[in-house]
C-alpha cells in the first residue's frame, strides 16, 4: 500500500504485483478501513463447527457414549464400535442418518481413532484394582525401602512347540506356511524382574505347582542378602499350604504380596512372557522338548544382559504405577 500512498498509479501497482486493478482497489479499500491488520490473510471456508448437522452438545454426548459403553450396552449388537454402529447410535438418539465416511469425519474431529482394545475379565473388581494402585502398592514400596529390601514382580509362563505368533511377509492371496514339528511338547518358566533391571528365572518341564514354586523361591532368595518382596498373582500354587509353610520359616528373607484377582495387566512380568512368545518363533524351531527348553533359557540369559530392556517392561501404560514418582 505504500506505493499507492506515494502516489503511484493503480495500474502500475497491479502490474508490479501481477494482480488485477480490481484487486488493488480492494486492498486500498481494506487498508483505508482497517489499516495494515485488515490486509492480513484469513482462513477461507467455513469456520470449524459451522453448519455441523449435530450440535456441539449432541456431538459431546455421542463421543462420551462411545468411550463409556459398548454397543450392546446401548441396545445395539456387538462389543466393538464401528463407524456403522456409531451411525446407528446417532440415528437412534437423534433420528439423523449418516454415511460411514460422514461418521468418520466426526470421529476424526472428536480425536478418536480405530484401535485394538485391551481385554479385561468381567470378574475383575475395579475397586480392588484402585486399592492396589493407590494404597497397597505404595505401602509395599515404602516397607521395602524402610527395610532396604528388594521388590520383584514374578509370573509363570508355558511355551508350546506348536505355538506360532506374530506375522511374516508373503505373496498377496497366498498365506505363508511355517514348517514345524508335528510332535507336541512344552516347557514352563518362572521369572522375576525388578525396576533396577534385574531378572531371575527358572525353566522346568514339570507342571507348575507348590513344589516348583518353593524351588524357585529357594533359588531366588539365594541371590540376595536382603529381604525380597515378591509380587505374584493369585495362582493356587502361590497360596498353597506348602508355600505358606515354606515362607513361615523365612520371614526375614522373602515375603509374598498378591495382585488383585483377574488383573494380569498390573504385572510387568506379563510383558516378559509376551516378549518371550514373540521372540522364540524368530529363533531356530525346536524339534524336541530339550531344544525348546534350551531356546527358552537363551532368551532369558540374553535379557539378563540387557537391563535396559528389563526396565522398559515397567514403562507399559498399565504398569507405570510401579515406577517411583520421585
Amino acid at each position: 500500500m505504500s506505493a499507492l500512498v506515494e502516489g503511484r498509479d493503480r495500474a502500475e501497482v497491479a502490474a508490479l504485483f501481477k494482480v488485477s486493478v480490481r484487486a488493488v482497489d480492494n486492498w486500498w479499500s481494506r487498508w483505508q478501513t482497517g489499516g495494515r491488520d485488515a490486509l492480513l490473510s484469513r482462513p477461507r471456508g467455513r469456520r470449524v463447527g459451522e453448519h455441523q448437522v449435530l450440535s456441539e452438545t449432541e456431538q459431546a454426548a455421542v463421543r462420551q457414549a462411545v468411550l463409556d459403553h459398548t454397543p450392546s450396552g446401548l441396545g445395539l449388537s456387538g462389543q466393538l464400535w464401528t463407524r456403522a454402529l456409531i451411525g446407528r447410535l446417532i440415528s437412534k438418539l437423534y433420528g439423523i442418518h449418516f454415511t460411514e465416511p460422514g461418521v468418520g469425519k466426526y470421529l476424526k474431529r472428536w480425536g478418536l481413532s480405530f484401535q485394538r482394545p485391551d481385554k479385561r475379565a468381567v470378574e475383575q473388581d475395579p475397586e480392588a484394582v484402585r486399592i492396589w494402585r493407590e494404597e497397597t502398592w505404595p505401602a509395599i514400596r515404602a516397607r521395602a525401602k524402610a527395610e532396604n529390601g528388594e521388590i520383584l514382580f514374578a509370573d509363570q509362563v508355558g511355551i508350546r512347540s506348536d505355538q506360532v505368533t506374530g506375522r511374516t511377509w508373503g505373496a498377496k492371496g497366498r498365506t505363508p506356511v511355517v514348517r514345524r514339528t508335528g510332535n507336541r511338547f512344552s516347557v514352563n518358566a518362572m521369572s522375576a524382574i525388578s525396576t533396577k533391571g534385574r531378572m531371575h528365572f527358572m525353566v522346568f518341564t514339570e507342571t507348575f505347582d507348590a513344589k516348583v514354586m518353593c524351588r524357585f523361591l529357594e533359588r531366588l532368595v539365594g541371590h540376595f542378602e536382603r529381604k525380597v518382596h515378591l509380587i505374584v498373582d493369585r495362582h493356587s500354587a502361590h497360596r498353597s499350604k506348602a508355600v505358606r509353610a515354606w515362607l513361615a520359616g523365612r520371614k526375614d528373607q522373602v515375603e509374598l504380596h498378591f495382585l488383585p484377582s483377574y488383573s494380569p495387566e498390573l504385572n510387568p512380568d506379563e510383558l516378559v512372557n509376551a516378549d518371550l512368545k514373540r521372540s522364540l518363533p524368530h529363533t531356530h524351531r525346536a524339534r524336541n522338548q530339550a531344544e525348546l527348553a534350551a531356546e527358552t533359557r537363551r532368551f532369558f540369559r540374553r535379557r539378563q544382559r540387557q537391563p535396559h530392556i528389563i526396565r522398559s517392561y515397567f514403562g507399559g501404560p498399565h504398569v507405570r504405577y510401579t515406577l517411583d514418582p520421585s
